[in-house]
């Protein structure tokens, strides 16, 4: 596929699939927009003039997924849809012979993730969740001084979606954004996957280690109907709103190696921005949330103001090969180039026509499947449910491979 443009056609146009599609896609120069789709014809007008003015040509644009996947010449399908659709269209263009590239998000249920995994071993096709953050500067930092040893056996991890999306959830009539149905009607971890797919590469998940149980607990909720009290007490129908999603939620995940994981979603209260991502081995500790790394055997370990801050040090030294790559230019894109690397790391694969994937539909598939066994265990005043094994066994043989032994051209 390397002597033509790739066509692509992109689902979902609300604020993260417009900004991914004029401000990711427009960067590859062998990438053809094709179809943009969504279910608003306001925003496929918006993203196609705004496609035409970077590019000098206008994508098609529809209301309906399905004129995509019909499209033989398309190779890819970018999911960027509301969490309800990713399964089923990944689905559909899988069965119509496409690559899928799928936004993060948690699944529905379990037979929806053996499902995607189902369409992909009959048909071939590969279908890659897009999780960013594990292409994150000191995601990939730490990864490369776990392999490289220095965390020696690692023990616990911790992650989590701490971010104050108040504003985003109470005003989702006005934005048309899922998150506020989603809301009123579950009580989970819906948005499990920025904090664990950085973990489960570190845990080797699927390729020598897989997750077995989890348990999950949710707090009340009352941040959001006080929210609504404060900003918008006017508002009738949103005064008589009532939440079934618990403000915290904190999910412990147990692994077959013996790590334990601690998942934290906290969306409906004042806070500052963090992914709590946390590393802690025989070796040392590193935690995103206080940009603080230590290894075992280094001077004044009591002393916490010594340790604060102290990641940027390790930099220069232990930058993992994708990053040191861009250590006088970063990488273009949102998210601190995360978004760009992702991106680029999918379609090199689709460039290539390779079907190995450095995200492959059963890491996809286990990631997503903790929403739904979330909701289940918190419905169950916390008890423990299996994790299924996606890959039927072959978890214990699989070869491990690192998002970065995959070559990005």
């Amino acid at each position: 596929m390397a002597d033509k443009k790739i066509k692509v056609g992109v689902v979902g146009l609300g604020g993260r699939g417009s900004n991914l599609t004029q401000a990711i896609l427009c960067l590859f120069d062998d990438i053809k927009i094709e179809y943009v789709c969504d279910l608003y014809e306001d925003r496929t007008e918006k993203v196609a003039d705004a496609v035409n003015s970077k590019l000098g040509y206008r994508p098609k644009t529809t209301l309906d997924y399905h004129d995509i996947i019909n499209d033989e010449s398309i190779d890819a399908v970018m999911v960027y849809a509301a969490w309800e659709a990713h399964i089923p269209v990944a689905i559909a263009a899988m069965k119509a012979g496409k690559y899928v590239a799928m936004e993060v998000g948690g699944a529905y249920s379990v037979k929806d993730c053996w499902d995607l995994v189902a369409t992909s071993e009959e048909t071939g096709m590969p279908c890659m969740m897009l999780e960013n953050c594990c292409y994150g500067k000191h995601e990939l930092m730490v990864h490369n001084m776990v392999r490289q040893g220095l965390f020696g056996e690692i023990v616990y991890c911790e992650g989590g979606y701490r971010h104050d999306l108040r504003d985003e959830i109470t005003r989702g009539e006005e934005k048309r954004h899922y998150r506020l149905r989603n809301y009123k009607t579950r009580n989970c971890d819906n948005y499990p996957t920025h904090a664990l797919g950085p973990i489960a590469k570190i845990l080797d998940i699927n390729r020598g280690n897989r997750m077995l149980s989890l348990c999950s607990v949710a707090t009340k909720a009352v941040g959001l109907h006080d929210y609504i009290e404060k900003k918008f007490p006017d508002n009738e129908k949103l005064m008589k709103t009532r939440f079934a999603q618990g403000d915290v939620v904190t999910t412990l995940i147990r692994c077959a190696r013996g790590e334990v994981i601690r998942l934290t979603l906290d969306t409906c209260l004042p806070r500052y921005y963090t992914r709590d991502f946390s590393v802690q081995g025989t070796g040392g500790y590193y935690s995103e949330q206080a940009q603080a790394l230590y290894l075992d055997g280094e001077p004044e370990s009591w002393d916490v103001n010594k340790i604060l801050f102290s990641a940027k040090n390790y930099e220069d030294k232990y930058l993992s090969p994708t990053w040191q790559q861009y250590k006088v230019t970063p990488p273009t894109g949102g998210h601190g180039g995360m978004d760009y690397l992702v991106h680029k790391a999918f379609l090199d694969c689709v460039r290539e026509g390779s079907k190995d994937l450095p995200i492959d539909v059963y890491d996809t598939a286990s990631w997503m499947v903790i929403t739904a066994l979330s909701e289940a265990s918190v419905a169950n005043g916390g008890a423990f449910v299996e994790i299924p094994d996606f890959t039927r066994g072959a978890w214990s043989t699989r070869p491990i491979r690192d998002v970065e032994d995959f070559k990005l051209n």
